[in-house]
């Protein structure tokens, strides 16, 4: 691997279907670039962070599908990484205590939200600088480049980390969240005020109707979009990210 700038390492690279896969690490956290073939030869390209959902990883389906349809029906460049504990990363002794708790609740039949929001915030705590310091490198890069439009797409756990990583960072543009308590996000919620669409399911066993749409509300955007639409948790269609790539090309590209 070789460096291409302070601290972005690039590893493996592949093409498929018009879109160039790079491995990469930033301060030693694993990552995936996805770019259109034949970057090289194009004017500096708009860039979408993502995150993936709590127990899946940087290359799940629902990531490389996202990926695949951002890159070729827009020419986006987009990157996740694993979150802290997940993919390639070990799990500390907080790790496995936290997801043994949820399982104890999942079987106990109790709530899980209270074990995942507590979670998902730790992680958050760990993956917004990680988040930061991953848009810096991707910046020096000359298919990026830097003050170019960026964008944020990250449900369930990606929405836990993406709240408060879009809230403290002026360089988001847009933002596509969903299906998360407001428990500890309300605040951070209402600093952000770039453009959202936010997904939610109607008849979510796990987060209830009140609480996602009070996160909505919380959001300070004047201009904010609500999905929703029937089914339970894991059932949320795989339209919404077609919308969202619509969403997020109408942002990154106007004017």
């Amino acid at each position: 691997m070789s460096p291409t700038s302070s601290s972005l390492l690039f590893g493996s690279h592949s093409v498929a279907n018009g879109v160039v896969e790079r491995d990469f690490t930033v301060g030693g956290v694993p990552g995936v670039l996805w770019s259109p073939a034949g970057y090289e030869a194009h004017e500096p390209a708009p860039l979408v962070l993502m995150a993936h959902g709590g127990g899946n990883d940087k290359k799940h389906p629902a990531m490389s599908g996202r990926a695949g349809l951002l890159v070729r029906d827009c020419g986006f460049h987009v990157a996740v990484l694993d979150a802290p504990g997940h993919g390639d990363r070990p799990r500390t002794e907080h790790d496995e205590r936290e997801v043994a708790e949820l399982f104890r609740a999942r079987a106990a039949g109790e709530p899980e939200g209270p074990v995942v929001v507590r979670y998902n915030a730790h992680l958050a705590d760990q993956a917004v600088p990680e988040y930061r310091a991953l848009l810096d490198a991707l910046q020096e890069l000359p298919e990026i480049g830097p003050g170019g439009p960026v964008g944020w797409f990250g449900i369930n756990m990606g929405t836990a980390i993406g709240i408060p990583f879009v809230a403290e960072e002026p360089r988001i543009t847009a933002a596509v969240f969903g299906q998360h308590w407001p428990q500890l996000l309300a605040g951070p919620a209402a600093r952000i005020t770039v453009p959202v669409e936010f997904d939610m399911q109607w008849d979510d066993e796990h987060i209830t109707r009140e609480e996602a749409l009070a996160l909505f509300d919380a959001f300070g955007s004047a201009e904010k979009s609500l999905h929703a639409n029937s089914g339970l948790h894991k059932q949320l269609p795989r339209f919404e990210a077609e919308s969202a790539v619509r969403f997020l090309a109408r942002h990154l590209t106007k004017g």
